[in-house]
């Protein structure tokens, strides 16, 4: 199967060659990767551009976040299987795609995902928290239990049947997306019992106070509005964390 990748960037630079340098390393020949440029001003380009031979697409825009360049990348997406590789975060091993596709290829699979670590902003190699996930089901949902996002690969006509991330969220989108996604009676969901990427830490929801009070309260406009629970959803949601930190 062909498998589309997607990555937003914007200055980058510090981070970026290690991503890349995974999907380098992937033993996984199908690949469509996809870029998308918000304008950086650092060397980001410089460092895509080295690297174009393994670079589908290239796609510049406007900078307007981070889920606006994934929308784009979604509607460039011409691979059976597509994912996200944010341009911070690398695959835990050379065979991830493979293990990927093969649960793709030889199950009636929708939707697969696994699990994630996060690993020290300055120190790639420091492992600061294990989000083991666990086999989905309609009522972990109100539970506030989700897939880690960036271990989560999908069939592409979910893209047309779902639609895109709604920008309206600044935050919690992903969060959004994949609920809309697997509210759905018919799709058929694969857990994949290992570490699939590697993410670092920092990202713009636990930036600051101001950012985690933000996102709880997409994350609860978002929980009300697919009617999957309520203010137990969210605190759930919320302190299912602490367990991922031993």
């Amino acid at each position: 199967m062909k498998i589309s990748l997607i990555t937003a960037t914007f200055n980058s630079a510090n981070t970026f060659l290690l991503t890349i340098e995974s999907v380098r390393s992937q033993n996984f020949d199908n690949l469509e990767y996809i870029v998308i440029d918000g304008g950086s001003t650092d060397n980001t380009l410089e460092i895509i551009n080295q690297n174009r031979d393994i670079i589908t697409k290239l796609i510049t825009v406007p900078a307007k976040g981070i889920y606006d360049a994934l929308n784009v990348g979604l509607k460039n997406v011409s691979g059976d299987v597509a994912g996200f590789l944010h341009s911070d975060d690398y695959f835990a091993d050379i065979d991830t795609l493979k293990i990927i596709n093969n649960v793709f290829e030889n199950r009636n699979v929708d939707f697969c995902y696994g699990d994630l670590q996060y690993i020290a902003k300055e120190n790639p190699q420091k492992v600061l928290r294990h989000w083991r996930s666990s086999e989905f089901s309609t009522k972990a949902l109100k539970r506030g239990w989700m897939p880690p996002h960036p271990s989560v690969y999908f069939n592409s006509k979910l893209i047309e049947e779902i639609g895109f991330f709604d920008t309206t969220y600044k935050i919690s989108a992903d969060y959004d997306w994949l609920i809309r996604c697997l509210i759905r009676e018919d799709i058929n969901v694969e857990y994949i019992p290992k570490v699939l990427i590697k993410m670092r830490t920092g990202g713009e929801s636990n930036r600051n106070v101001k950012n985690i009070i933000k996102k709880s309260q997409e994350d609860y406009k978002i929980i009300r509005k697919n009617k999957i629970g309520n203010i137990f959803t969210l605190f759930c949601k919320n302190f299912s964390k602490l367990g991922q930190f031993f």
